[in-house]
């Protein structure tokens, strides 16, 4: 009796990907596996203690005003980062370069070298503030229970949305934006909503950290992408 030769299927490693939860990027609209969406905002900052009392009491008031006025939930992020000054140092190569007197040439290259080493040294970093705003059926108002039931007994349909159910759930979030906009502005902050190529350089930057700092993602219609 030959012996019978057992073959053990090896179990398939998940890709990284899998454990990425964005399906796709598209129309200024981030879109999950699970058919939800989202919308990024990035918000500038104020110096609270550099206000007077009143000034900050008017703040404070708005801030509440705002949060009393939202019927679905935020997602308030602060993202630092490493300085990034290289395009910056480019830039003042480029003009180095062009210099002819010899003198500012060389107190040109003294500034770039003390630019350069005091970001290094003293590992200066950046700070973004975003506000995430999501949309998902299930806590649409507006549509009956058994529809949003619906929708969240197939999740295999959500991950890719057809073009109509896409735009109908991105006008129910375009509408949120708009709201949560005008109540941050009222707090005398500016706000702008990122675009498909900055939530790609966000998104790509938050997962890949060290790579972002070498290697810049090109404009999205340069971009080929395979599933």
């Amino acid at each position: 009796m030959k012996n019978e030769q057992v073959i053990k299927k090896k179990k398939a490693i998940p890709t990284s990907q899998a454990h990425v939860p964005i399906a796709e990027i598209k129309n200024d609209t981030v879109v999950l596996k699970d058919g939800t969406l989202r919308a990024v905002l990035m918000v500038s900052s104020i110096n609270f203690g550099l206000l007077n009392e009143e000034e900050q009491d008017a703040i404070i008031s708005s801030y509440v005003s705002f949060l009393n006025s939202l019927d679905h939930p935020l997602q308030i992020c602060i993202q630092s980062r490493e300085l990034n000054i290289g395009p910056y140092l480019d830039g003042l190569k480029e003009r180095r370069d062009n210099i002819e007197n010899e003198l500012l040439k060389t107190q040109m290259s003294d500034y770039i070298s003390f630019i350069n080493e005091t970001v290094t040294m003293r590992n200066v970093t950046s700070k973004q503030f975003y506000v995430v705003i999501p949309y998902d059926p299930m806590t649409n108002k507006k549509k009956g229970f058994w529809s949003r039931l619906s929708d969240a007994l197939n999740p295999i349909n959500l991950i890719r949305l057809k073009e109509d159910a896409f735009k109908r759930r991105k006008a129910e979030l375009d509408s949120r934006v708009r709201l949560v906009a005008s109540g941050i502005a009222g707090m005398n902050l500016e706000v702008v909503r990122l675009d498909t190529q900055a939530l790609i350089e966000l998104y790509y930057s938050t997962y890949n950290p060290d790579i972002a700092k070498s290697q810049m993602l090109p404009p999205t219609d340069y971009m080929r992408v395979e599933m």
